[in-house]
């Protein structure tokens, strides 16, 4: 793994105005990337991963959204994006950082064929011509292995099945060669052998060209061949970070243990039915009192709802907030219990 920082995530806070009330979607995140590496976001859907990912590109609907928080920031380089008009971040979109949606089944514009899509890019981050950027969109299609690209290149949207799609959609996002792709739910709806492909081919890109990817999931399973960190949140904060081998092997938090044992495994008895995680994330317009995780957790004490934790370091790069590693907490072998159902 690389130690060279590409991208740097400090004390990020937004906020939607909405007719309920604001929404405190993501309170306090904080992560980096370096070249060439793969960073993980995992956590149920509404925990803020999305809306992550989004404001880094700045994508967020300004009307309603808010960035904020002390000493707040997003580096590029070392060049602050927040501060950025948007002529200028314009330049960095889809040329430095790049970003595959959760769905190309709308993400793709359905009245144009799908060369002139990939060629648009093109047109706008580099000084080619009409004809230049056909042929580099037709040897894109290629390079994301799509059959007869040719006669595919002249089609439509709806003529192409969910994972050919999602090929277009990082031939697309790596046509000007970005720095950092950030990839959202790549694989969601599309079956597992398509979605062990569509894995393969982001990793062989990524080795090609040295590219950060960012990849957001609420399936642990999808990262576990390919993610370098892992970062796991819960109510919009990162609740445990790691690498990836201490998040499987070692994990601390009881949410980072939950979402494990809802992974389905080849050992397990087919009689025995799948783990489900009780409960719904907090209603963020008013998030709960201390840990957010306590109305879920089984092994929630008096503090857990008084109190937010603090990080816990278990050296070098994982760190846990849970009450559970305090000094003071009750040692009877928890979460280990648990964690032996698990690895």
């Amino acid at each position: 793994m690389k130690n060279n920082i590409l991208l740097e995530v400090r004390n990020l806070h937004i906020s939607f105005s909405t007719y309920a009330g604001t929404v405190q979607a993501v309170r306090g995140v904080d992560f980096s990337l370096n070249v060439g590496e793969t960073l993980a976001i995992v956590g149920e859907s509404g925990c803020g991963k999305t809306v992550t990912v989004k404001s880094i590109v700045r994508l967020l609907p300004q009307d309603v959204a808010k960035i904020h928080g002390d000493n707040v920031g997003i580096t590029l380089d070392g060049e602050d994006l927040l501060s950025l008009e948007e002529v200028e971040m314009s330049r960095v979109r889809g040329k430095r950082i790049a970003m595959i949606f959760q769905d190309p089944m709308t993400s793709l514009n359905p009245t144009m064929k799908i060369g002139d899509q990939i060629g648009e890019v093109l047109l706008i981050h580099k000084n080619v011509s009409k004809k230049e950027a056909r042929l580099q969109a037709l040897e894109l299609l290629q390079m994301v292995n799509i059959p007869n690209a040719e006669q595919r290149i002249d089609q439509y949207p709806f003529e192409f099945s969910g994972g050919m799609l999602q090929r277009v959609m990082i031939a697309t996002a790596i046509a000007c060669d970005p720095e950092i792709l950030i990839a959202d739910e790549p694989t969601t709806a599309l079956d597992v052998t398509i979605q062990a492909q569509i894995i393969e081919l982001i990793k062989n890109l990524q080795r090609e060209r040295d590219m950060g990817v960012i990849l957001v999931t609420h399936d642990l399973g999808v990262v576990a061949s390919m993610a370098d960190r892992i970062h796991v949140m819960y109510a919009g904060q990162i609740v445990e970070r790691g690498t990836a081998d201490e998040i499987f092997y070692s994990p601390k938090h009881p949410y980072t243990l939950a979402l494990l044992k809802s992974v389905p495994k080849l050992t397990e008895d087919k009689q025995e039915p799948l783990y489900s995680l009780i409960g719904t994330p907090p209603d963020l317009i008013n998030p709960p009192h201390g840990c957010s995780f306590a109305p879920r957790c089984e092994f929630a004490m008096k503090i857990c709802r008084i109190a937010e934790p603090s990080p816990t370091l278990f050296g070098g790069y994982h760190e846990s907030c849970c009450w559970l590693h305090h000094p003071k907490a009750n040692k009877s072998g928890v979460p280990e219990i648990l964690l032996r159902e698990v690895v």
